[in-house]
């Protein structure tokens, strides 16, 4: 599935970039995540597979595409697992800052956790700190190994938090320790890779998130060879009933990568909507628009930035600027 389908699903994150961006800076939430939500079930539509939404908008009652349980493509006799997010950091999109991306992972059947609109405790770091990190462990004692892992002081490590109140003790216990902090309003997943690639001056993402954005990191680590753990942090019984209901028989478990994304064969591909870190955001021209994508596949390791130029009107090319 891998090599055949990897340009087929960046289109997938292009389409939704694209209508995303059109709203940058207009404060309007909803219509930039509608206009994402529309364009990318649009492009799935005219792929040749059947595919299952996993990680999606929500459940049925919720939302009126990209559902979770819905099915989308053109049909085929391919069948696979998708999870999506048409739009990650709507706030971002609104208020016109870095780091929205539209991003999608897919595998085989049965190759995603099924994980509800609920949150989760994630500990995320690349492949250096791999295999020295435990989310049982006190962050003083994971900041260090992951400092002794790169051969640097707690001093020069930078940790990525969301800027929530939920994060205070967390925050205050990394400084102590000596480390420095992003603080960010959006962008569980974009933070994810960003701390899994050398030379972003990133070197993990601790706290609590979104469960769905957890499975999307996981897809997108299992590809960067980094490593992820986490566990579902319940705000009541009826969430915990919700994870049980998914097929989750321990809900108190700690995840690991090959938990969230058992499966095999595993394709990630994401597109920037506004400038951030590692993606330069959609630029419009007279005549087209230009994207900046990133598509990972775990089985043959390939990690392809793809500058994507798409032309509206063929007579105005000359204003493409390379």
């Amino acid at each position: 599935m891998e090599r055949a389908r990897i340009l087929d699903f960046v289109r997938v994150t292009e389409a939704a970039a694209l209508a995303a961006a059109h709203h940058m800076g207009q404060g309007e939430n909803n219509a930039a995540d509608h206009a994402a939500v529309e364009a990318m079930r649009g492009a799935m539509a005219q792929l040749d597979l059947h595919g299952t939404i996993v990680i999606g908008e929500g459940e049925r009652d919720e939302a009126p595409m990209l559902y979770i349980g819905e099915k989308v493509g053109g049909g085929g006799s391919q069948e696979v697992d998708i999870a999506v997010d048409p739009l990650e950091g709507t706030n971002l999109v609104a208020k016109g800052l870095p780091n929205a991306i539209s991003v999608l992972a897919v595998t085989e059947r049965g190759g995603l956790l099924g994980a509800p609109d609920i949150y989760m405790d994630k500990l995320i770091v690349g492949p250096t700190s791999a295999g020295r990190v435990d989310i049982r462990r006190p962050v003083e004692e994971n900041l260090a190994a992951m400092a002794a892992a790169f051969n640097r002081s707690v001093g020069d490590l930078v940790i990525t938090i969301l800027d929530r109140p939920r994060h205070t003790e967390l925050i205050t216990r990394v400084r102590t320790a000596g480390a420095r902090i992003r603080l960010i309003s959006d962008g569980d997943v974009s933070a994810a890779i960003a701390a899994a690639v050398r030379g972003t001056g990133v070197h993990a993402v601790m706290g609590i998130g979104g469960a769905p954005e957890g499975v999307l990191a996981a897809a997108a680590i299992r590809c960067l060879g980094g490593e992820m753990q986490g566990r579902f942090w319940f705000r009541n019984d009826d969430e915990r009933r919700r994870v049980r209901a998914m097929g989750v028989v321990d809900p108190d478990r700690i995840f690991t990568t090959t938990d969230l994304v058992p499966g095999e064969s595993v394709i990630f591909a994401a597109t920037g909507i506004t400038d951030g870190d590692l993606f330069r955001g959609v630029r419009f021209f007279g005549g087209g628009a230009r994207t900046h994508s990133l598509v990972m596949t775990r089985q043959s390791g390939e990690i392809r930035f793809v500058d994507g130029i798409h032309l509206t009107d063929r007579d105005k090319t000359g204003a493409i600027l390379l």
